[in-house]
């Protein structure tokens, strides 16, 4: 974000909290809760958002050397992530090309060779098979034909980027936008480096969980006695960038840039930026820990996902510094703020949409990202969009 930008949201932050007003979308959106229980739209999302779209599977800071690897197996599709000797990030289908086994079961760590447990057929990390036992037995085949499956790999931006299908293509470009572009460049988010992550198996729909960092307006009830000490709720800067948007949430400590000049204004210091990345990530900027949420929908259960968050530190912090164990212990604390309150209420919806009590539920004037969201998700797949209602 350019600077000037950042004086001119913190200076709109600071308006809306003197006059209390808010973000307005114009009017209510009424969303069919069949959005979150409908097994054939649930399939359709994962086809057309998980199985055939790019994934954004982690940052650079994952893989921070040759011979790092990490694997995703949110897809249905076992993947393999390196960094190959040279450095480049490569993924693979992570399934021995003799009887498809999955060959790579840590979840990360750093390799040379990765082998089949189940006869040592061995690979390395560029995914050329290497090894392959007993040639005299099993018979000479050409190895150069049968290295894993590779699939469509991007590092940009300090993103990781793959496409679950080997023929995919990737474009960031076309993904994120150059406006959107530009002002990820400014978070130098390929510096940051892994500090640790959990993930959560919750019973709601993965949109549920992409909800509840829609809006700030559940902040004074839900969290008030958590997030709410830190962040004035139900005031927001929101913008949108094609399928992708930003919010920037009020902290408390804004009230400590009226006496700045504006040139000393901090944006992290008055506001907690959120990002969606269409279609099931929330990159969080915080301090000295960033966090990166995702969200993937049960293969079998449209009122079941994964989530999964990661939290990455910046590079000022040494890894083994007082600091930076705080970093984790804030960070570990804001997952689990997610996981025991937010998700509580996520999985209650559930509950709700799954009897067919209610047939619709309401977006306020105030919640412009679920307007976002949905109508995003619905114009991707070619339905009728959400009308907006005006209010007074």
């Amino acid at each position: 974000m350019e600077r000037s930008e950042e004086i001119d949201q913190i200076k709109t932050l600071l308006a809306r909290l003197d006059s209390g007003t808010n973000v307005d979308a114009g009017g209510v959106r009424y969303n069919p809760t069949s959005a979150y229980t409908d097994p054939d739209l649930a399939a359709a999302e994962r086809r057309q958002f998980f199985d055939h779209h790019p994934q954004i599977v982690g940052l650079s800071g994952d893989l921070p050397e040759p011979g790092s690897f990490m694997t995703f197996d949110e897809l249905g599709t076992p993947i393999l992530l390196t960094r190959s000797v040279s450095g480049e990030f490569k993924a693979f289908v992570n399934v021995c090309r003799h009887r498809g086994v999955v060959v790579e079961t840590a979840e990360r760590g750093t390799k040379r060779r990765f082998a089949c447990p189940f006869h040592n057929w061995t690979y390395d990390g560029d995914g050329t098979l290497v090894g392959l036992p007993k040639t005299d037995h099993f018979g000479e085949l050409d190895r150069s034909e049968l290295g894993l499956v590779q699939l469509p790999a991007v590092e940009n931006l300090g993103l990781l980027w793959v496409h679950p299908r080997p023929d995919g293509v990737i474009d960031p470009d076309e993904l994120l936008g150059a406006e959107l572009a530009a002002d990820l460049a400014d978070w130098n988010l390929g510096e940051l480096r892994w500090l640790g992550g959990d993930r959560y198996e919750v019973e709601c729909n993965w949109k549920l969980a992409m909800d509840t960092f829609g809006e700030t307006y559940h902040f004074p009830v839900l969290h008030a006695d958590t997030l709410y000490g830190a962040f004035y709720g139900n005031v927001q800067c929101y913008d949108t960038f094609g399928r992708n948007h930003r919010m920037l949430l009020c902290r408390r400590e804004i009230d400590e840039v009226r006496n700045l000049p504006p040139d000393d204004w901090d944006l992290c210091t008055a506001t907690l930026p959120v990002y969606w990345l269409f279609p099931n990530v929330q990159f969080i900027p915080s301090g000295n820990v960033v966090y990166v949420v995702r969200a993937y929908p049960d293969p079998a259960d449209p009122g079941r996902h994964t989530s999964r968050i990661s939290f990455y530190l910046r590079p000022h912090v040494s890894v083994d510094s007082d600091a930076a164990h705080f970093a984790e212990e804030v960070a570990r604390g804001f997952g689990g703020v997610i996981r025991d309150e937010d998700y509580v209420m996520s999985a209650s919806q559930q509950r709700s949409a799954n009897s067919g009590a209610l047939g619709h539920v309401i977006f306020g004037r105030n919640e412009p990202a679920l307007h976002h969201f949905h109508n995003t998700y619905r114009a991707a797949l070619g339905q009728e969009l959400l009308p907006l209602h005006p209010t007074g």
